[in-house]
């Protein structure tokens, strides 16, 4: 499956209702272990909240061995490419560290109370 994320999200990567509309259009491939290309062409500013629900869930469901197998990334500029390692990184330890865990879901809902 090929997705140009352009014509999800146009320019600007940046919203988190984008990035679940990307993650509701390819889970499902993933999930039946089908390969993804995502073409970042043309999409010029990116934001670590799209990105967050765009890749970063899906390592709630998959290893980070399955992810680098089956979605390959195309065209993604200089500026996205340290956003989108440092959300994969975040990931990576959100769901494999059940106290990191609680403490991020803990200071969200601290600062959710305000």
């Amino acid at each position: 499956m090929n997705v140009t994320v352009f014509e999800i999200t146009g320019g600007y990567a940046i919203a988190s209702d984008s990035g679940q509309q990307l993650y509701d259009r390819i889970y499902p491939q993933l999930q039946q272990s089908n390969p993804v290309t995502l073409d970042f062409a043309d999409v010029t500013v990116f934001a670590s909240a799209f990105f967050n629900f765009a890749i970063g869930q899906l390592l709630r469901d998959m290893s980070p061995a399955d992810l680098n197998h089956l979605v390959k990334i195309e065209n993604l500029s200089d500026h996205g490419k340290p956003i989108l390692k440092r959300v994969i990184d975040n990931a990576k330890q959100y769901y494999s560290d059940a106290q990191y865990q609680r403490a991020v879901d803990g200071a969200l809902e601290e600062f959710a109370a305000g």
